[in-house]
């Protein structure tokens, strides 16, 4: 046995890929005409919470009762997420001033899971890039990856959670409440799952995963969270709600023990102001940037319908033939987690890709599909071409194509000229302008579109 041989194959070697040049994929590709299109605004009605200051304080106010447990001068665990909520810093600024009013001593934790590349440092630099940091916010931040088991529930789940959380007298999360990106229940994405999935930082993160692809993740959220609410001092939580503005439209304050089932009422509100694409079927969708900071999954699965999720089905609407992905969002540093969702993008996207955060993202969360990459052209040009070429028979002039900037902002859009009769009638959206799509060294572009 050649025993240096085989310690030289277990050694990291550097891979440079190669994809298909414009003169191969040229080649293989018919051209199609590419249609029309017209900016379209979208502008349904929508609720906003005028008052953002009082509606927080009354949230917190109605954590008085487990908040009285607590012991004077004691140690709040605040818990705070990757996603750009729209009010987050005004929230948690003044969840920690009513705290320290009271004569709390608030500690902020990052209840992120894996994010941030799952180190102290990338989980305060994330909390920075929203805004948050102990200068905005007015106390510390322990950003320690260090977890505790609080033990197993029946489905053999054990329980990690954040050890500078444990340590406090007291455990506050504040998250946003809307649809999950993997999943459907009368829980999905908020303070249930920061509590159980958050503040496991990325121990915890990866055991919640785990389980929960087997016995589902309502299931695996319940059973963590009692076990975290028997063990551990949980106030509650500020439920945050925004509308399809991502504006927000209502908050709230629930405590423990009326978690989970309280959060229902929060999800269905969240899941009538959410943004979605008018159409139950596309040929293409193209989305300008992904990232992080838009979605868990890098694009909100509930606008494209897709989940690629082991043990869930995709949802039945909307139907998309073709996603193509131009871009990553500067704030996810790389992280390209959800770029298996597209089924085609660009060399200059995986060149940004950063795999150590995007694989640490998706091994976490066993999501690895969401990881897969898709068809790489060699330019914006050739990765719409290919879109169009690859849906079968295909006219120009009924070819159903959106295009948008990326999940998270649908109040305007781009669509193709095919799709504009089904929206003329509509109400809620307006066509502002008719648009050309034009190219500048095979970057895509939309130009006014001119009579001549």
């Amino acid at each position: 046995m050649d025993t240096e041989s085989d310690t030289d194959q277990t050694q990291p070697q550097d891979i440079t890929l190669s994809f298909p040049d414009a003169e191969t994929v040229e080649a293989a590709l018919p051209t199609r005409e590419i249609p029309s299109f017209a900016t379209v605004e979208s502008h349904p009605e929508t609720p906003v919470e005028s008052d953002i200051i009082k509606a927080t304080q009354y949230a917190v106010n109605n954590l008085s009762g487990p908040l009285s447990s607590v012991p004077a001068g004691g140690t709040i665990a605040v818990g705070l997420g990757s996603r750009g909520i729209h009010d987050i810093q005004t929230v948690a600024q003044v969840t920690i001033d009513e705290l320290i009013s009271r004569g709390y001593n608030p500690v902020v934790i990052p209840a992120m899971g894996s994010h941030g590349g799952a180190t102290p440092a990338g989980q305060r630099q994330t909390l920075e890039e929203i805004g948050l940091n102990e200068e905005t916010l007015g106390c510390s931040i322990d950003a320690g990856m260090e977890t505790t088991v609080l033990g197993e529930t029946t489905r053999g789940h054990n329980i990690s959670f954040a050890q500078s959380a444990v340590d406090a007298d007291g455990i506050i999360v504040i998250n946003r409440i809307k649809p999950h990106t993997n999943f459907t229940g009368y829980i999905e994405s908020g303070l249930s799952k920061m509590l159980t999935v958050g503040l496991g930082k990325q121990a915890g993160a990866r055991t919640f995963h785990e389980t929960a692809l087997t016995n589902g993740y309502v299931d695996t959220i319940e059973r963590a969270l009692e076990i975290i609410c028997d063990t551990v001092r949980v106030i509650g939580g500020i439920g945050i709600v925004e509308n399809f503005h991502e504006q927000t439209a209502h908050i709230d304050g629930i405590p423990a023990d009326k978690l989970p089932e309280a959060e229902t009422s929060l999800l269905t509100r969240a899941e009538s102001y959410l943004p979605t694409l008018p159409f139950d079927d596309l040929d293409v969708l193209i989305i300008e940037k992904i990232g992080k900071d838009i979605s868990g999954a890098g694009m909100d699965t509930n606008v494209v319908g897709r989940y690629r999720v082991l043990n869930a089905d995709n949802p039945d609407t909307p139907a998309i033939s073709r996603i193509v992905v131009l871009g990553l969002t500067e704030t996810t540093h790389g992280n390209g987690q959800g770029i298996g969702l597209a089924d085609i993008t660009t060399a200059n996207v995986v060149s940004e890709l950063d795999f150590e955060q995007t694989y640490t993202n998706a091994l976490t969360s066993a999501s690895v599909s969401k990881a897969h990459l898709p068809l790489v052209m060699p330019s914006e040009r050739h990765a719409i071409q290919a879109a169009l070429g690859t849906i079968g028979q295909y006219d120009p002039q009924t070819a159903r194509i959106a295009w948008i900037s990326d999940t998270s902002q649908l109040s305007q859009f781009h669509l193709s000229t095919g799709l504009l009769p089904g929206i003329e009638a509509t109400d809620s959206l307006t066509i502002k302008q008719r648009m050309e799509l034009c190219f500048t060294d095979d970057i895509a572009r939309f130009d006014p579109l001119t009579d001549s």
